[in-house]
Parts: C-alpha cells; sequence; structure tokens
C-alpha cells in the first residue's frame, strides 16, 4: 500500500512538472512577441506599434532577452512563492486577473456539470428501462446525433435563435451594464439569466456521454444475480431500480463527472468566446492575441491544475464508494 501511494504521488509529481515546462514552453513557440505589435483585442482599440528601441527595453523590463532556461529557471522559483508574474495587456498581477475572471468560469462550469448529470442519469434510466422500445432507440439516436455538433457551433445556434431571433436572452456579458439592482436577489437573477445560455450550451455538449454510460451501466447491472435476488424476494420494479441497480450503476457516473469537469474547464474558452462572456476562456483569447506570455502561463495552469484536482478527487471519492480501488 505504501509502496502504491508512493508510485502514485511520484506520477503525480512527474505530470505536473510536464504541465509547467509545456505551460512555458508554449506560448514562447508562437511567432512573434508580445512588444512588436501590441495590438487591440477589441474593435476600436488603438493599435501601437514599438519601435525596436522601445520594444528591446520592455523585453529587458519583463526578463524576456535572456535565455530560455534561465527564463524557465526563475518561472518555477516565482511558482515555488505563488508569484504567476505580471500581466503584460492588463498591467496587473495575473493571480489578480485570474481571480477577477474565475468566479464567472467556475459558475457556469458547475452549473453545467450539475445540469448535464442530472438529466443524463434521468434520460439514461427512462432508456435502459424501456431498452426494448422504439421510444429508446429513438431517444439514443438523437442524443448520439446532437453529440457531433461542436460546442462552439451549438452556442451559436443557441445564440442565433434565443438571442438574435427570438430576443429572449443577453447577446453577450455576464451581467446588464450599469444595472441599478434593487437588491442581491435580482442581482442574482441577472447573473442567472445571462449564464443561461452559456450553461446550457455546456450541458448540450457533455449530456450524451452521461446519458449513455448511465444507460448501458444499467443495462449491464440489470442482469446481476442480486438484482434478480430483489425481484425474487417480491420488491417492486421502482424499489428495485432505484435502490439496487441505479445505485450501483452510478459509480462510474461518478468517474464521468470528475473527468466532465476537467474536459469543461477545457471547453469552456471556445463557449465564452462565442458568448463573450467574461471567464478565463475569453481571458485567455486576449491573452493569445496580446502574446502575454505570463498572462498565458497562468491561465493554462489554473486549467491543468484543476484538471489534475478533479481527476484526484474522482479517485479518492471512487474509493470511498468502493473500497476495492481505494489509493
Amino acid at each position: 500500500m505504501e509502496k502504491d501511494r508512493n508510485s502514485f504521488i511520484f506520477r503525480l509529481l512527474s505530470t505536473l512538472f510536464v504541465i509547467l515546462a509545456i505551460n512555458f514552453f508554449l506560448p514562447r513557440m508562437m511567432p512573434g512577441d508580445p512588444f512588436s505589435t501590441t495590438s487591440a483585442d477589441e474593435v476600436g482599440e488603438e493599435i501601437i506599434v514599438m519601435t525596436e528601441e522601445q520594444r528591446l527595453y520592455y523585453m529587458k523590463y519583463y526578463g524576456l532577452d535572456r535565455p530560455l532556461n534561465e527564463q524557465f529557471l526563475v518561472y518555477m522559483k516565482n511558482l515555488m512563492t505563488g508569484n504567476l508574474g505580471k500581466s503584460i495587456y492588463y498591467k496587473m498581477p495575473v493571480r489578480d486577473v485570474i481571480m477577477l475572471h474565475l468566479p464567472w468560469t467556475i459558475l457556469i462550469v458547475l452549473g453545467a456539470t450539475t445540469i448535464s448529470t442530472i438529466s443524463g442519469v434521468v434520460l439514461g434510466t427512462l432508456s435502459a428501462k424501456n431498452r426494448k422500445n422504439g421510444s429508446d432507440r429513438i431517444m439514443m439516436t438523437g442524443l448520439i446525433a446532437f453529440a457531433e455538433i461542436p460546442s462552439f457551433l451549438l452556442g451559436l445556434i443557441l445564440l442565433l435563435i434565443f438571442s438574435v431571433y427570438l430576443r429572449l436572452f443577453p447577446l453577450a456579458g455576464a451581467v446588464t451594464p450599469f444595472a441599478d439592482y434593487n437588491g442581491p436577489a435580482e442581482q442574482a437573477w441577472d447573473i442567472l439569466y445571462h449564464a443561461f445560455l452559456p450553461v446550457v450550451t455546456l450541458s448540450l455538449s457533455q449530456l450524451t456521454g452521461v446519458y449513455l454510460l448511465t444507460r448501458n451501466t444499467l443495462i449491464t447491472v440489470t442482469t446481476k444475480d442480486y438484482i434478480r435476488t430483489a425481484r425474487a424476494k417480491g420488491l417492486g420494479e421502482k424499489t428495485v431500480w432505484i435502490r439496487h441497480a441505479l445505485r450501483n450503476a452510478l459509480l462510474p457516473v461518478v468517474t464521468r463527472t470528475g473527468f466532465m469537469i476537467g474536459i469543461m474547464m477545457g471547453g469552456v474558452v471556445l463557449v465564452e468566446n462565442v458568448f463573450r462572456y467574461p471567464g478565463i476562456g475569453m481571458t485567455l483569447r486576449s491573452a493569445v492575441v496580446c502574446r502575454d506570455y505570463p498572462l498565458i502561463q497562468g491561465i493554462l495552469l489554473v486549467i491543468a491544475v484543476s484538471i489534475l484536482i478533479c481527476n484526484l478527487l474522482v479517485d479518492k471519492i471512487y474509493g470511498k464508494l468502493d473500497p476495492r480501488v481505494a489509493i
């Protein structure tokens, strides 16, 4: 057991080091640098073209004139103290920029995870119970076909239908500009109103995976001996499905949910840019356009660490639910 635990910690640290290395070198593989052209991220902003003297000055100021190995050592040293650097575009600490935008991303990711998990389990259960009927085939075919639509395209479709044509939801943003709220309840409603379409887009993009996993696992579980024993004891079908079948079928769903959060943290980049939602996904786009190396590194680090933490929590929770696979 101790050997397995040490091996797990070693793999975790090794993975983290590889992530940090890729996180550092990948932005610097893009053409240009932050000061060759400081371009505008929004339409109407002024485009600033620096002279060579100005470019060299800022390269030295941010330490980008040093060899890459020296920059990497400085990067690792700063990480040890929690220093993510200073954003070149926002002119403020990277940690502050991330903390300003991260709550919006967490809101839509957790909301989408909750909705897609509950909906997938319910639909998967209904489909498994009616697997010999035409409704099961129609539902499965429809959801599989629906899963082939990329999340950004799905977001554009929802945006065109519900925001442009029907005008039921806002086109962009997380709150109503210059709104004067009468209380916290009205502010919360406005936030949820703006988050609705991004949450629905992320939910629909992950719904099919949960649905198929629940359906297939339930079909397998219902063939086990303990299910036949429960029915032989005279238990009702509702009790058999909920207390015996669904309870055991939810173990893989727990794993899927944890992985799904990590997938959404990556997929949220496209969705936020479709809806101009001010989370870290849209902030990452601004950082990439402006070659803001410190901010790119910080956001990618947050996404990567979030995925690692989700996977670790899934392993721990799964170990509690099924001690046979405990780490």
